[in-house]
Protein backbone atom coordinates (compact mmCIF):
# COMPACT_ATOMS: atom_id res chain seq x y z
CA UNK A 1 0.00 0.00 0.00
CA UNK A 2 1.21 3.49 -0.84
CA UNK A 3 2.65 5.45 2.08
CA UNK A 4 0.13 7.89 3.57
CA UNK A 5 0.96 11.56 3.03
CA UNK A 6 0.69 14.07 5.89
CA UNK A 7 0.06 16.77 3.26
CA UNK A 8 -3.46 15.41 2.89
CA UNK A 9 -5.63 17.17 5.45
CA UNK A 10 -7.28 14.09 6.96
CA UNK A 11 -3.91 12.40 7.56
CA UNK A 12 -2.48 15.63 8.98
CA UNK A 13 -5.28 15.83 11.52
CA UNK A 14 -5.02 12.15 12.40
CA UNK A 15 -1.35 12.77 13.25
CA UNK A 16 -1.61 16.05 15.16
CA UNK A 17 -5.29 16.26 16.15
CA UNK A 18 -5.79 13.28 18.49
CA UNK A 19 -5.40 13.15 22.26
CA UNK A 20 -2.58 10.60 22.24
CA UNK A 21 -0.48 12.85 20.02
CA UNK A 22 -0.83 16.21 21.75
CA UNK A 23 2.94 16.12 22.33
CA UNK A 24 3.37 16.26 18.54
CA UNK A 25 0.95 19.18 18.30
CA UNK A 26 2.80 21.03 21.08
CA UNK A 27 6.10 20.49 19.25
CA UNK A 28 4.61 21.75 15.97
CA UNK A 29 3.03 24.84 17.58
CA UNK A 30 6.20 25.74 19.48
CA UNK A 31 8.25 25.48 16.28
CA UNK A 32 6.04 28.16 14.72
CA UNK A 33 5.04 30.71 17.35
CA UNK A 34 7.18 33.22 19.25
CA UNK A 35 8.74 32.50 22.62
CA UNK A 36 5.97 34.33 24.49
CA UNK A 37 3.32 32.07 22.92
CA UNK A 38 5.03 28.73 23.62
CA UNK A 39 2.82 26.05 25.21
CA UNK A 40 3.60 23.18 27.53
CA UNK A 41 0.15 21.62 27.28
CA UNK A 42 -2.85 21.94 24.97
CA UNK A 43 -6.51 21.02 25.05
CA UNK A 44 -7.99 19.89 21.75
CA UNK A 45 -11.24 21.74 21.10
CA UNK A 46 -12.23 19.57 18.11
CA UNK A 47 -10.34 16.26 18.37
CA UNK A 48 -10.29 13.87 15.42
CA UNK A 49 -13.30 11.59 15.38
CA UNK A 50 -13.85 9.12 12.53
CA UNK A 51 -17.60 9.09 13.26
CA UNK A 52 -17.84 12.66 11.99
CA UNK A 53 -17.45 11.39 8.45
CA UNK A 54 -20.93 9.94 8.50
CA UNK A 55 -22.52 13.36 8.93
CA UNK A 56 -20.18 16.26 8.23
CA UNK A 57 -16.84 15.44 6.67
CA UNK A 58 -15.80 19.07 6.42
CA UNK A 59 -15.96 19.65 10.17
CA UNK A 60 -12.82 17.73 11.12
CA UNK A 61 -10.16 19.14 8.82
CA UNK A 62 -8.64 21.87 10.99
CA UNK A 63 -7.21 21.53 14.49
CA UNK A 64 -8.44 23.87 17.20
CA UNK A 65 -6.55 23.88 20.48
CA UNK A 66 -6.26 25.93 23.65
CA UNK A 67 -2.96 26.47 25.45
CA UNK A 68 -2.56 26.37 29.22
CA UNK A 69 -2.89 30.17 29.44
CA UNK A 70 -6.03 30.34 27.33
CA UNK A 71 -4.53 31.29 23.97
CA UNK A 72 -6.32 29.72 21.02
CA UNK A 73 -4.70 28.03 18.03
CA UNK A 74 -6.22 27.01 14.72
CA UNK A 75 -3.92 24.83 12.61
CA UNK A 76 -4.95 23.66 9.18
CA UNK A 77 -3.34 22.33 6.06
CA UNK A 78 -4.93 23.50 2.82
CA UNK A 79 -4.59 21.27 -0.22
CA UNK A 80 -5.52 23.65 -3.04
CA UNK A 81 -5.78 27.36 -3.74
CA UNK A 82 -9.42 28.41 -3.71
CA UNK A 83 -8.64 31.91 -4.98
CA UNK A 84 -9.88 33.65 -1.83
CA UNK A 85 -7.43 32.20 0.65
CA UNK A 86 -6.64 35.58 2.27
CA UNK A 87 -10.29 36.27 3.09
CA UNK A 88 -10.85 32.70 4.25
CA UNK A 89 -7.86 32.94 6.60
CA UNK A 90 -9.26 36.09 8.23
CA UNK A 91 -12.74 34.58 8.49
CA UNK A 92 -11.54 31.50 10.34
CA UNK A 93 -9.33 33.60 12.59
CA UNK A 94 -12.34 35.78 13.48
CA UNK A 95 -14.40 32.68 14.31
CA UNK A 96 -11.64 31.35 16.53
CA UNK A 97 -11.50 34.67 18.39
CA UNK A 98 -15.23 35.28 18.81
CA UNK A 99 -16.16 31.69 19.71
CA UNK A 100 -14.38 32.13 23.02
CA UNK A 101 -17.19 34.21 24.53
CA UNK A 102 -20.49 32.89 25.75
CA UNK A 103 -23.60 35.04 26.03
CA UNK A 104 -23.25 37.94 28.53
CA UNK A 105 -19.51 37.40 29.05
CA UNK A 106 -17.20 40.43 28.92
CA UNK A 107 -14.60 41.16 26.25
CA UNK A 108 -11.88 41.02 28.88
CA UNK A 109 -12.10 37.24 28.80
CA UNK A 110 -10.90 37.08 25.19
CA UNK A 111 -7.45 35.57 24.72
CA UNK A 112 -5.04 35.87 21.82
CA UNK A 113 -5.99 33.83 18.75
CA UNK A 114 -3.29 32.46 16.44
CA UNK A 115 -4.07 31.08 13.01
CA UNK A 116 -1.54 28.70 11.48
CA UNK A 117 -2.12 27.92 7.82
CA UNK A 118 0.01 25.30 6.10
CA UNK A 119 -0.42 25.72 2.35
CA UNK A 120 0.28 23.22 -0.40
CA UNK A 121 0.48 26.11 -2.84
CA UNK A 122 2.29 29.43 -3.13
CA UNK A 123 0.02 32.29 -2.09
CA UNK A 124 2.33 35.21 -1.28
CA UNK A 125 4.39 35.64 -4.42
CA UNK A 126 6.24 38.72 -3.16
CA UNK A 127 7.59 36.95 -0.04
CA UNK A 128 10.61 34.67 -0.57
CA UNK A 129 10.34 33.07 2.91
CA UNK A 130 8.17 30.01 3.36
CA UNK A 131 7.07 31.13 6.86
CA UNK A 132 5.50 34.56 7.29
CA UNK A 133 3.84 36.12 10.36
CA UNK A 134 1.15 38.79 10.12
CA UNK A 135 -0.07 41.30 12.73
CA UNK A 136 -2.09 44.49 12.74
CA UNK A 137 0.28 47.43 13.17
CA UNK A 138 0.02 51.23 12.97
CA UNK A 139 0.88 52.29 9.43
CA UNK A 140 3.55 54.94 10.13
CA UNK A 141 5.08 53.94 13.46
CA UNK A 142 4.70 50.16 13.27
CA UNK A 143 3.06 50.19 16.71
CA UNK A 144 1.76 46.72 17.52
CA UNK A 145 -1.31 47.67 19.54
CA UNK A 146 -3.95 45.05 18.65
CA UNK A 147 -1.90 42.09 19.82
CA UNK A 148 -4.61 39.44 19.84
CA UNK A 149 -4.45 38.96 16.05
CA UNK A 150 -1.72 36.75 14.62
CA UNK A 151 -1.66 34.75 11.41
CA UNK A 152 1.10 32.43 10.22
CA UNK A 153 1.44 31.16 6.67
CA UNK A 154 3.68 28.21 5.86
CA UNK A 155 4.01 27.69 2.11
CA UNK A 156 5.35 24.20 1.54
CA UNK A 157 6.33 24.76 -2.09
CA UNK A 158 8.85 27.39 -1.03
CA UNK A 159 10.59 24.83 1.16
CA UNK A 160 10.44 21.86 -1.18
CA UNK A 161 9.42 22.47 -4.78
CA UNK A 162 11.55 19.70 -6.25
CA UNK A 163 9.97 16.26 -5.91
CA UNK A 164 13.21 14.62 -7.04
CA UNK A 165 15.44 15.97 -4.30
CA UNK A 166 17.29 13.43 -2.18
CA UNK A 167 17.64 13.11 1.59
CA UNK A 168 20.90 15.08 1.65
CA UNK A 169 19.18 17.99 -0.10
CA UNK A 170 16.39 18.02 2.48
CA UNK A 171 18.75 17.70 5.46
CA UNK A 172 20.83 20.63 4.20
CA UNK A 173 17.77 22.87 4.56
CA UNK A 174 16.91 21.83 8.11
CA UNK A 175 18.19 24.53 10.48
CA UNK A 176 15.24 24.93 12.88
CA UNK A 177 12.54 22.80 14.45
CA UNK A 178 10.02 24.24 11.99
CA UNK A 179 12.30 23.20 9.11
CA UNK A 180 12.23 19.71 10.59
CA UNK A 181 8.42 19.57 10.67
CA UNK A 182 8.09 21.01 7.17
CA UNK A 183 10.60 18.42 5.93
CA UNK A 184 8.39 15.75 7.53
CA UNK A 185 5.24 17.10 5.89
CA UNK A 186 6.79 17.49 2.44
CA UNK A 187 9.31 14.63 2.17
CA UNK A 188 8.46 12.15 4.91
CA UNK A 189 9.02 9.25 2.48
CA UNK A 190 12.77 9.99 2.57
CA UNK A 191 12.94 9.71 6.37
CA UNK A 192 13.68 6.50 8.26
CA UNK A 193 12.69 6.74 11.91
CA UNK A 194 15.38 4.19 12.83
CA UNK A 195 18.14 6.06 11.04
CA UNK A 196 17.51 9.80 11.12
CA UNK A 197 20.20 12.38 10.29
CA UNK A 198 21.76 14.00 13.38
CA UNK A 199 19.99 17.33 12.83
CA UNK A 200 16.63 15.56 12.67
CA UNK A 201 17.13 12.96 15.39
CA UNK A 202 14.13 14.13 17.40
CA UNK A 203 11.75 12.01 19.55
CA UNK A 204 8.66 13.84 18.29
CA UNK A 205 9.66 13.33 14.66
CA UNK A 206 10.32 9.63 15.29
CA UNK A 207 6.87 9.29 16.83
CA UNK A 208 5.22 11.11 13.90
CA UNK A 209 6.94 8.78 11.42
CA UNK A 210 5.78 5.81 13.46
CA UNK A 211 2.21 7.16 13.47
CA UNK A 212 2.35 7.41 9.66
CA UNK A 213 3.66 3.83 9.38
CA UNK A 214 0.88 2.44 11.57
CA UNK A 215 -1.98 4.66 10.39
CA UNK A 216 -5.09 2.83 9.25
CA UNK A 217 -8.26 4.28 7.76
CA UNK A 218 -11.80 2.96 7.91
CA UNK A 219 -13.67 2.66 4.61
CA UNK A 220 -15.22 6.15 4.82
CA UNK A 221 -11.93 7.68 5.93
CA UNK A 222 -10.06 5.90 3.13
CA UNK A 223 -12.52 7.19 0.52
CA UNK A 224 -12.14 10.72 1.84
CA UNK A 225 -8.34 10.43 1.92
CA UNK A 226 -8.18 9.14 -1.65
CA UNK A 227 -10.45 11.95 -2.87
CA UNK A 228 -8.27 14.60 -1.24
CA UNK A 229 -5.08 12.92 -2.45
CA UNK A 230 -6.45 13.29 -5.99
CA UNK A 231 -7.01 17.02 -5.35
CA UNK A 232 -3.43 17.33 -4.13
CA UNK A 233 -2.05 15.59 -7.21
CA UNK A 234 -4.25 17.65 -9.51
CA UNK A 235 -2.95 20.83 -7.85
CA UNK A 236 0.65 19.71 -8.35
CA UNK A 237 -0.03 18.70 -11.97
CA UNK A 238 -1.62 22.08 -12.69
CA UNK A 239 1.35 23.84 -11.11
CA UNK A 240 3.84 21.87 -13.24
CA UNK A 241 1.90 22.68 -16.40
CA UNK A 242 1.75 26.34 -15.44
CA UNK A 243 5.50 26.40 -14.76
CA UNK A 244 6.17 24.67 -18.09
CA UNK A 245 4.05 27.21 -19.95
CA UNK A 246 5.82 30.03 -18.15
CA UNK A 247 9.21 28.59 -19.10
CA UNK A 248 8.13 28.17 -22.73
CA UNK A 249 6.78 31.74 -22.81
CA UNK A 250 10.06 32.96 -21.33
CA UNK A 251 12.05 31.10 -23.98
CA UNK A 252 9.90 32.57 -26.74
CA UNK A 253 10.35 36.08 -25.37
CA UNK A 254 14.10 35.50 -25.15
CA UNK A 255 14.27 34.43 -28.79
CA UNK A 256 12.19 37.44 -29.81
CA UNK A 257 14.51 39.78 -27.91
CA UNK A 258 17.53 38.22 -29.64
CA UNK A 259 15.93 38.77 -33.05
CA UNK A 260 15.20 42.41 -32.21
CA UNK A 261 18.80 43.03 -31.11
CA UNK A 262 20.09 41.36 -34.26
CA UNK A 263 17.77 43.48 -36.42
CA UNK A 264 18.93 46.68 -34.67
CA UNK A 265 22.57 45.79 -35.36
CA UNK A 266 21.88 45.07 -39.02
CA UNK A 267 20.00 48.37 -39.47
CA UNK A 268 22.85 50.32 -37.88
CA UNK A 269 25.17 48.75 -40.43
CA UNK A 270 22.95 50.06 -43.25
CA UNK A 271 21.42 46.76 -44.30
CA UNK A 272 18.10 47.31 -46.07
CA UNK A 273 14.77 46.52 -44.40
CA UNK A 274 13.87 43.74 -46.83
CA UNK A 275 17.06 41.82 -46.01
CA UNK A 276 16.66 42.38 -42.27
CA UNK A 277 13.09 41.10 -42.50
CA UNK A 278 14.14 37.99 -44.36
CA UNK A 279 16.97 37.12 -41.97
CA UNK A 280 15.33 38.02 -38.64
CA UNK A 281 11.87 36.69 -39.55
CA UNK A 282 10.38 39.71 -37.80
CA UNK A 283 7.40 41.54 -39.37
CA UNK A 284 8.36 44.47 -41.59
CA UNK A 285 6.27 46.84 -39.43
CA UNK A 286 8.26 45.94 -36.29
CA UNK A 287 11.56 46.45 -38.09
CA UNK A 288 10.48 49.88 -39.35
CA UNK A 289 9.83 50.88 -35.73
CA UNK A 290 13.46 49.98 -34.92
CA UNK A 291 14.92 52.42 -37.43
CA UNK A 292 17.26 54.94 -35.72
Amino acid sequence: MEMISPRVDIAFKKIFGVEENTDLLISLINSIVSEEDQVSEVTLLNPYNAKNFRNDKLSILDIKAKGQHGKRFNIEIQISDDGDYDKRALYYWAKLYTEQLKASEGYGLLSKAIGIHILNFTSILSAPKYHNVFHIKEKETGLHYFKDLELHTIELKKFSANGREELADVVAKVKTSLDMWVAFITRHELLNKDNLPTTMDNPALKKALNVIDEMNFGSEEREFYEDHLKWLRMEESTLKKSEAKGFEAGEQKGRKDEKIEMAKTMLLKGIDIATVTEISKLPKEEIEQLLP
